[in-house]
């Protein structure tokens, strides 16, 4: 019995680890949410491309609807 539960510690503390880099920060307007309009897994703050077209949100005339460049 004593094996099993420092088994089931040990396991557990290995998946807390390993959740825990798993963690986005959520946008701040609201909690547990991000913001990713093109869906490529990078939150519109911090992508260069936030529409997904192929040109980057500088020389972008609308950086937030694809099918205006």
């Amino acid at each position: 019995m004593f094996k099993r539960l420092c088994l089931i510690a040990l396991c557990g503390a290995a998946l807390a680890t390993t959740l825990s880099a798993c963690v986005v920060a959520p946008a701040a307007g609201r909690p547990g949410y991000v913001h990713d309009r093109d869906r490529d897994g990078v939150p519109n703050r911090y992508d260069r491309d936030r529409d997904n077209d192929g040109v980057p949100n500088r020389y972008d005339g609308r950086p937030d609807n694809p099918y205006h460049r």
